[in-house]
């Protein structure tokens, strides 16, 4: 039997290649972006297999319309790929009001919305896979990153709740710990901070430190995805990327050493 895929962010990145993997495994797929155009090519290549529905995640009502539609379209939904998002890129103290309200409205709150307007479908039907796209930096905020993070961290949290709240239903979660792909997430989906001089040091050092490594294509995420959502019991938590893998095992780690060198004093409270 075919599956029915909702996408979301789908026009470019990791949605993108996805879309495009499920697509050629013969699934149909319901991709949503806010700019739906880009598509234009994979729905002449798949015709049949593929609508596309434009949407900005961050319009509640929005959601549950799109998600309505994309049931009515093919009947169903097999996988639902909570994957848009954005990156708020800059230092805590650069950050504005707006800026934040805005990036956690796509990279949280978008996301919650997605989750919220899909489960009752999922529910009703008794099975399901949802796969929220968080990140492997969701577990510790860096210099420059730490609103993405935190956006993700978040995210990371609720859907473990979701998993536990849902799994009674036969509807799986899957968090998606994506390491570090050519996306453009840096580049057209950035939104920066007005540099503040005095952190000109440390984003000098910041940038030495990554160098102009793109990563890798998004196109080769896609078979662990492809394999994941064959699993019947498939995992709550799932690093995607081998560097990625390594780097947060060594960063779990050094927050175990770091726990281990203050339990002392984490021992003297009761509790």
């Amino acid at each position: 039997m075919t599956r029915v895929w909702f996408v979301t962010g789908a026009s470019r990145g990791l949605g993108r290649a996805f879309t495009q993997a499920a697509l050629a495994a013969g699934d149909r797929v319901v991709a949503a972006s806010r700019n739906v155009e880009p598509l234009e090519e994979l729905a002449q290549k798949y015709p049949g297999q593929l609508v596309r529905l434009p949407l900005d995640v961050s319009d509640r009502a929005a959601v549950f319309e799109t998600v309505d539609r994309a049931v009515a379209a093919f009947g169903r939904l097999d996988v639902v790929v909570n994957n848009a998002g954005n990156m708020l890129f800059g230092m805590v103290e650069e950050a504005t009001e707006e800026q934040l309200r805005a990036h956690f409205d796509v990279n949280f709150f978008g996301a919650v919305w997605v989750a919220q307007a899909v489960v009752p479908h999922l529910r009703a039907q008794g099975s399901g896979h949802l796969l929220q796209v968080t990140s492997m930096g969701a577990g510790g905020g860096f210099a420059s990153t730490g609103m993405y993070a935190a956006g993700k961290a978040a995210l990371d949290s609720v859907s473990e709740a979701l998993a536990m709240e849902i799994a009674p239903f036969g509807v799986k979660v899957t968090i998606l710990q994506m390491g570090g792909y050519d996306t453009g997430l840096f580049t057209k989906g950035t939104v920066a901070t007005e540099p503040d001089p005095a952190y000109a040091e440390l984003r000098a050092k910041l940038a030495e430190m990554w160098g102009d490594e793109a990563g890798p294509d998004p196109s080769t995420a896609a078979p662990v995805i492809m394999e994941l959502v064959d699993l019947p019991e498939p995992p709550v938590r799932l690093i995607v990327g081998s560097a990625s893998f390594d780097i947060v095992l060594q960063m779990e780690q050094a927050r175990t050493e770091q726990y281990r060198a203050w339990e002392r004093l984490s021992r003297v409270a009761a509790g």
